[in-house]
C-alpha cells in the first residue's frame, strides 16, 4: 500500500482484517515511527482497535523495497490535490510508477485507490509499458470511504467498483474482497474512474440544492427539516444528504466537484451545473456572518465561539473545513474568535484563540455558532451556557437544536432555513397515524 494517510491506512488494516498480509509504506518518517508504535495518526473511530488486532499481518515501511517484494497488489493511496488550474496533481502518483523496480516477478498488479481524472489509467498504462513493465497489470479500484465511518464502511459498502484493462486482473481484485457482500460492478477503467466524480459531485448537488431551498425558507417562513422530511420520503429521491447547514468541506467533495468541473472544461464542455453548485456552497459559508451581522449589527470588537472546527464529527480533518472561512470572515469584520472542537486542534489558524472546553468557548461570547454537528453540541442550551455567555446568541449552522427549545431555555436561536415557530415534531405522531 503506498500511502498510510486516510485511504491507504484504513483500507490496509481492514484488508489485513480480511487476512491478507499488508505492507503500508509511507514518505513521513513520523508517521511510520508513530504506526510501528501502536500510534495511530488520524482520528477515526475504529481504526485503532482493527490496526492493532491486526498487528501479525500489518508492516509500515519507508523503503520501497519492502512493500513491493513479493507483492500480488501494488495499491496507490497517495494524495492527489488540486493544482491552481483545477486539475489533479498527480506528482505523487508518478511517483510511485517510476520508483517500481524493473525486476518484478509474476504477475502483480497496480491498484488505482487515489482519486484520480479520467484518462489516468491509460496513461500509467503507456508508462509501464514503456518502462518495460508490460507484465503488470492495472485496475482502478475507487475508494468510497466517509471520513468518520471510513472502517464501517469498507467493511459493509454499497459497492465494489472495479475497472481494468484485462479482466483477469479484474478478477483478482475482487477476489481481494472475498467475505464482504455486497453489489461488485466490473466495467473498463474510464468508467471506474469517472464513478467516484459522478458519485461525490451528485452527493455535493444534493447539499447545495437543499441549501438553496433552505435559503428560500428564511425568506417565506417556511422550515427547512420539514421540507427535507417532505422530500426525502419520496421513493425515488430518498432522504440522504439532504440536510441544510453552512456547506461542505473535507478532501473529497470540494476537490471532486472541481476535479469533473476542470475535466469537462478540458474536453471542450462547460459543467455548469457543477459550477453553481460551488458557488452555493462557497456564500452558504459567509451566510453565517450575515446572520450575525442581523442580530450584533457591527461584528467589530465582538467575541464569537466557533464551536466545532472540523469539516464534520468523527473526524480531526481540516481540509476545506468551512470553519475556516467563517473564522476568517469573522477576524476581517474585525471580530474576536475562541474556538473549540474535541479533537481538531489546527495550529494554523492565525489570530484564533483555542478553547480546552465548550465552556471556555463562549464565556464572555456575544455569539455561538454551531459549525460542526458534535454530539456534546446537542445539549449546549443550558442556563450555564446562558449566564456565561454576554449575550446569550446562538446560531445553529447545522441544525442541530431543537429552535423552540433553544429559546425557551432563554437563548436567541437561528438556524439555518428554520423559522421562529420551528420545531422537532413529536416522534409519536407516525405511530399515532399508522393506528
Amino acid at each position: 500500500m503506498f500511502g498510510g494517510g486516510y485511504v491507504g491506512l484504513v483500507t490496509g488494516a481492514c484488508f489485513a482484517d480480511l487476512g491478507h498480509d499488508v505492507v503500508i509504506r509511507d514518505v513521513v518518517p513520523e508517521r511510520i515511527e508513530q504506526l510501528r508504535a501502536g500510534e495511530i495518526p488520524i482520528y477515526e473511530p475504529g481504526l485503532e482497535q482493527v490496526v492493532e488486532r491486526n498487528r501479525e499481518r500489518l508492516q509500515f515501511t519507508l523503503e520501497i523495497d519492502e512493500v513491493v517484494d513479493d507483492a500480488e497488489f501494488l495499491y496507490i493511496a497517495v494524495g492527489t490535490p488540486p493544482t491552481p488550474s483545477g486539475d489533479a496533481d498527480l506528482h505523487y502518483v508518478w511517483t510511485v510508477i517510476d520508483q517500481l523496480p524493473q525486476e518484478l516477478p509474476g504477475r502483480p498488479v497496480v491498484v488505482m485507490k487515489s482519486t484520480v481524472p479520467v484518462g489516468t489509467g491509460e496513461a500509467v498504462r503507456r508508462r509501464l509499458d514503456a518502462r518495460g513493465l508490460t507484465h503488470v497489470g492495472y485496475v482502478s479500484n475507487p475508494e468510497f470511504l466517509a471520513e468518520g465511518s471510513a472502517v464501517r464502511d469498507f467493511m459493509n459498502p454499497d459497492r465494489i467498483v472495479v475497472g481494468s484493462f484485462d479482466p483477469d486482473d479484474g478478477e483478482r481484485v475482487v477476489g481481494l474482497h472475498r467475505g464482504l457482500e455486497t453489489e461488485v460492478v466490473r466495467t473498463d477503467v474510464q468508467s471506474a474512474e469517472l464513478v467516484k466524480l459522478a458519485a461525490n459531485a451528485f452527493l455535493s448537488t444534493r447539499i447545495s440544492f437543499i441549501n438553496e431551498i433552505a435559503n428560500v425558507c428564511d425568506l417565506v417562513g417556511a422550515d427547512v427539516v420539514d421540507v427535507a422530511k417532505g422530500v426525502g420520503l419520496d421513493h425515488r429521491l430518498g432522504p440522504h444528504f439532504l440536510k441544510a447547514g453552512i456547506g461542505f468541506g473535507g478532501s473529497c467533495f470540494p476537490k471532486d466537484v472541481t476535479a469533473l468541473k476542470q475535466l469537462a472544461g478540458n474536453s471542450g464542455y462547460q459543467f455548469m451545473l457543477l459550477q453553481a453548485v460551488w458557488e452555493v456552497n462557497e456564500l452558504q459559508k459567509r451566510r453565517v456572518v450575515q446572520k450575525l451581522q442581523k442580530h450584533l449589527g457591527s461584528l467589530h470588537g465582538k467575541r464569537i465561539a466557533l464551536l466545532g472546527l472540523a469539516f464534520k464529527p468523527n473526524t480531526d480533518d481540516m481540509r476545506e473545513a468551512p470553519s475556516r472561512v467563517i473564522a476568517y470572515r469573522l477576524l476581517s469584520e474585525g471580530a474576536e474568535v475562541r474556538a473549540w472542537d474535541p479533537v481538531a486542534h489546527p495550529g494554523d489558524l492565525p489570530g484564533i484563540e483555542l478553547a480546552e472546553t465548550v465552556l471556555d468557548a463562549v464565556r464572555g461570547a456575544d455569539a455561538a455558532v454551531i459549525v460542526t454537528e458534535w454530539p456534546e453540541l446537542a445539549t449546549l442550551p443550558t442556563p450555564e451556557v446562558r449566564e456565561a455567555m454576554a449575550q446569550p446568541l446562538i446560531i445553529d449552522g447545522r441544525n442541530l437544536l431543537d429552535p423552540v427549545a433553544a429559546r425557551e431555555a432563554g437563548f436567541a436561536y437561528e438556524g439555518i432555513g428554520r423559522p421562529r415557530h420551528a420545531t422537532t415534531p413529536n416522534p409519536s405522531h407516525r405511530e399515532e397515524l399508522r393506528t
